[in-house]
């Protein structure tokens, strides 16, 4: 039986990601991509479906004594205490140069520990059972276009049994014995074998160096670079493109349908993560996002897609996998993701105001980003005022989302704050300036309740939505009007669930008119980091920094959070990890504390431009 979302900790190489549970187990792979198919699939079904497991011989179903990264890294470390001794389990994916490769060196460190690996590889999510063959200390697994190659260190006994490779060996204090698994496409040669210990050497020296970049100085700094660490472990570096989870199909509801493929880009993640990047001193990172961003939105401006895949796909098919389960029976699986073929206006505002950012920030400026600009704000001029399925992506009836009205706002704005900082770009300000205008007055007249003193979530309802707390993140008005305060409480009332924050609510009636989705959410973690930028914004501080204290309490032990969080069953649910979550983490830790140093105006770089980049704007 696999564990509790909470219960995996992350390990990737840039370009996919595994999950290891607490029990020892990796229960989740996808090679060589974070979007191909699964090998063990465990995860989404059970451990018939593929799964590899390092314990102490005998541990059937228990869990690690403790566990944690090693330093500011992304190699795990996961202790057994047993009666006979201590032993380690390191594990870790060294960045990639050909191939993919999974190390796990098991490390005694007192008395003697017998260990037990089982290693049951299957392809295809967990549907093909692959033909075996053995060579020296190494096992060769194939099936149709992959090959992994399962090697040992020779002291290791191995063996074969129900289509499963067992291993059986002892460590005492100070042995180690190493294991690795490499994947290449079967109709290739074997590549150059990886040196475990070597690789263990340079991963934790890639890692430490890259951490050291992080100019975040606070009191949430440990917090903050494990999360960034994350959202670099969710990139995928020959294009960087950042996934929003590592997952499918995770359940937003234990035994629930609202479960979807997260393995893909979404451009409403991309000014937050911009944001969160800029900030935290990561402008190498940041442009390689902005680069994927531009070359996944080329082309005609009424073909923007709300997600692309990690090198720009834009086919993403949603299809069911009917042989898994679902996790902890939450069916079903879903492959790819049907609402890359929906319009959600909020996008294109999403896109300028990342690009906005970029050329604040003082990233290399790109000569044909501007023409692109131009091309979406055509387009956007004579559809803003369409419905849409909105940011939330509803699978029920189009609407006139407020908050989608707001990012077309935006989109006008930062087409002539651009123009305005750089006189040199062609543009017609006065039409964008008369757009933004009216954009902001039907939004202040049909978006907002004026008897509850509250945004809504589209026209006419009377439905709350929490991505209404952006509206002075963005600049669409200042924290200071009564409006943006009266939407900050009655969001934190109303869309309250266990002292979180709904996305919006999903009782029987709500659901059925927004989301055509049956069944129940948990708190939503972005929407709730939100909430403490806009309490902190509007001068509430203490409640900020509450808010936010208990959104780090539910991390796990390794500091990782998943999509959203279950308030009466205290668990994690959705995709995991989440880039959202962790976006909103780095990006709530710096606005609390820039304004527990003083400054209210959050944040500025977006809202304002940003004084501090002012060089950077006259050099671009």
């Amino acid at each position: 039986m696999t564990g509790r979302i909470e219960d995996y900790a992350v390990i990737g190489d840039l370009q996919t990601a595994a999950l290891v549970g607490r029990d020892g187990s990796i229960d989740w792979l996808c090679l060589p991509r974070f979007d191909s198919a699964a090998c063990f699939a465990a995860l989404l079904g059970d451990h018939d479906n593929g799964h590899w497991r390092i314990a102490p011989a005998g541990s059937h179903g228990t869990h690690c004594t403790r566990r944690a990264y090693r330093d500011d890294s992304l190699v795990l470390e996961t202790f057994w205490e047993t009666p006979s001794g201590t032993v380690k389990v390191i594990d870790f994916m060294p960045q990639r140069d050909h191939r993919p490769d999974v190390v796990r060196i098991v490390e005694g460190v007192s008395g003697t520990v017998r260990m037990h690996g089982r290693l049951r590889l299957r392809f295809d999510y967990g549907n093909v059972v692959p033909w075996m063959r053995r060579t020296d200390h190494t096992r060769v697994a194939v099936a149709g276009p992959d090959s992994v190659w399962f090697r040992s260190t020779p002291e290791v006994h191995t063996y074969g049994k129900d289509f499963t490779t067992h291993s059986e060996f002892e460590v005492g204090a100070g042995e180690r014995v190493a294991f690795v698994l490499s994947w290449h496409p079967s109709h290739e040669p074997r590549a150059k074998l990886v040196d475990p210990f070597r690789a263990l050497e340079q991963s934790l020296k890639d890692w430490r160096k890259w951490a050291d970049r992080c100019r975040y100085e606070g009191p949430w700094r440990d917090a903050v670079v494990r999360s960034l660490i994350t959202l670099k472990a969710l990139t995928y570096a020959p294009t960087g493109g950042i996934v929003a989870a590592a997952t499918t199909s995770l359940p937003e509801e234990i035994g629930g349908v609202r479960n979807w493929d997260y393995r893909f880009c979404w451009l409403r993640d991309s000014t937050l993560t911009l944001g969160a990047l800029v900030e935290s001193g990561y402008l190498k990172e940041a442009a390689a996002w902005r680069d994927w961003l531009l070359r996944a939105v080329a082309g005609d401006p009424a073909d923007l897609q709300i997600m692309y895949g990690i090198a720009g796909e834009r086919r993403l098919p949603e299809s069911e996998v009917p042989w898994l389960s679902g996790y902890e029976g939450s069916a079903p699986v879903r492959i790819g993701n049907a609402a890359v073929n929906q319009l959600q206006l909020d996008v294109y505002g999403e896109v300028m105001d990342s690009l906005h950012l970029a050329s604040t920030a003082g990233l290399p400026h790109k000569k044909h980003a501007w023409n692109l600009q131009r091309s979406l704000m055509d387009f956007l001029e004579s559809n803003w005022r369409d419905p849409d399925e909105g940011l939330w992506e509803i699978r029920g009836p189009r609407q006139h989302f407020t908050h989608s009205k707001v990012m077309a706002w935006v989109a006008a704005d930062r087409a002539v704050r651009t123009v305005e900082a750089f006189p040199e770009l062609r543009g017609d300000v006065d039409r964008w300036r008369a757009m933004r205008d009216e954009v902001h007055r039907e939004v202040c007249e049909k978006g907002y309740d004026p008897e509850r003193n509250t945004f809504t979530q589209s026209y006419g309802s009377t439905e709350l939505d929490a991505a209404t707390l952006l509206i002075p993140q963005v600049g669409f008005l200042p924290a200071s009007d009564p409006r943006v305060i009266g939407t900050v409480d009655a969001v934190r009332d109303e869309l309250d669930h266990g002292g979180f924050v709904r996305r919006y609510s999903t009782g029987e009636d709500a659901a059925e008119a927004v989301d055509g989705l049956p069944g129940d959410e948990g708190a939503f973690l972005a929407c709730s980091f939100w909430l403490a930028d806009a309490l902190a914004a509007t001068g509430r501080l203490k409640d900020a920094r509450e808010l936010f204290e208990r959104l780090l309490s539910l991390r796990n032990d390794v500091g990782l959070l998943a999509e959203e969080w279950d308030p009466v069953a205290g668990r994690q649910l959705g995709n995991y990890p989440q880039a959202f979550s962790h976006i909103g983490l780095v990006n709530t830790a710096i606005r609390l504390t820039r304004a527990e140093n003083g400054g209210h105006d959050l944040p500025s770089h977006r809202a304002h431009g940003g004084k501090k980049h002012e060089h950077a704007r006259k050099e671009a």
